[in-house]
């Protein structure tokens, strides 16, 4: 898969991509990475990319014609601009975006991008609810979500199985030697009975820590038993 960065600091971006398993999954061709600067794509001598607000605001927004240039010089992406505007990303648009093949991640600067680009781009993700100085940090995320979901990307395809947020539920807790305090059931050999541990230990983390989450668990499996009793 190809991602593209539209971004005015590549510099931010780059640095993550020289180690570990990202870094691995370009070198075996699993991934590869593109910048694209707006300022590259101006027709003003001085480069610039970005002006006052109509209608007067505090700070300055980048313009519409240099992003949506740089968003027309790529053929066949998938355009995702990062704004506190967008929905919330999860889990299960990591794992469906990680089916594409080229996609491309916009992020803004200042005050944020002319709403123009907004409405041109095929997707908007937010992070979370508060505000950052720039797109860069989301944009990463958002790339190392998805490109950790690409077939061959991590070493082993079980270190996807039973994640966290997978049925809305967190993944069961996790122990390093020594055995001191670990629950006695992960260390008799019965993957059956481990496994029954793990979900409870699982659902019980989840209740405790992120109650949303379990909320929507009880909500979906109440409305899948109802519907085995039709």
């Amino acid at each position: 898969m190809k991602f593209n960065f539209i971004t005015l600091f590549p510099e931010l971006i780059q640095g993550y991509f020289s180690g570990s398993i990202l870094q691995k999954a370009i070198e075996n061709g699993k991934l590869e990475i593109a910048f694209l600067n707006p300022r590259d794509f101006t027709t003003d001598r001085h480069n610039r990319v970005d002006l006052p607000q109509i209608g007067g605001g505090a700070g300055m927004v980048m313009m519409a014609e240099p992003l949506l240039d740089t968003i027309t010089s790529l053929k066949s992406s998938h355009t995702i601009a990062l704004s506190p505007a967008g929905k919330s990303f999860k889990q299960i648009d990591a794992i469906r975006l990680s089916k594409l093949e080229n996609i491309t991640l916009i992020s803004g600067r200042y005050e944020g991008f002319d709403e123009r680009v907004t409405e041109s781009v095929d997707e908007v993700f937010s992070i979370g609810d508060y505000i950052l100085t720039g797109g860069e940090l989301p944009a990463l995320i958002l790339c190392d979500a998805i490109a950790r979901n690409i077939d061959g990307v991590l070493g082993s395809v079980e270190s996807l199985q039973g994640e966290s947020f997978e049925n809305y539920l967190l993944e069961a807790p996790s122990f390093a030697k020594p055995t001191d305090g670990v629950p006695s059931e992960y260390l008799n050999g019965n993957h059956a009975r481990i496994e029954a541990l793990k979900m409870e230990m699982s659902k019980r983390k989840t209740q405790l820590f992120r109650p949303d989450l379990y909320k929507k668990y009880k909500s979906v499996r109440i409305n899948y038993n109802n519907r085995n009793k039709v």
